[in-house]
């Protein structure tokens, strides 16, 4: 699976983006999909998960009430959407995927980068205050 992270950019404190990750392949459906940040100077950190069935999600408690991770398998895309942008949500996002999940896939730890298999090249938010 090679994944595309698009829709960084620069924009105000407040205000909104949404960004895309776009699969290859034809088992999108299959594979758990995964948003991660990463700030100058600081770890890769968690923000979102979409189950591979698309059915549960998950946040960060930084984001949570800010952030929405959605999917279109149909589309091979996920996204995620995301209000009320302040300044330290500042970082390069990565999208990532993990699969292919089945309905007997072992559990894991969704907010770990390793337990992810395939990562897009990531984009840069950067939001102004």
């Amino acid at each position: 699976v090679q994944l595309q992270a698009s829709g960084g950019g620069l924009v105000q404190a407040g205000g909104s983006l949404r960004l895309s990750c776009e699969a290859s392949g034809r088992t999108f459906s299959s594979y758990a999909i995964g948003w991660f940040r990463q700030a100058p100077g600081k770890e890769r950190e968690f923000v979102a998960h979409i189950a591979w069935r698309g059915g549960s999600t998950a946040y960060s408690d930084s984001v949570k009430g800010r952030f929405s991770i959605s999917r279109e398998n149909a589309k091979n895309t996920a996204y995620l959407q995301m209000n009320s942008l302040e300044p330290w949500d500042t970082a390069v996002y990565y999208c990532a995927a993990k699969g292919p999940l089945h309905h007997f896939s072992r559990s894991y730890d969704r907010t770990e980068k390793y337990e992810y298999d395939y990562w897009g090249q990531g984009t840069l938010v950067t939001v102004s205050s």
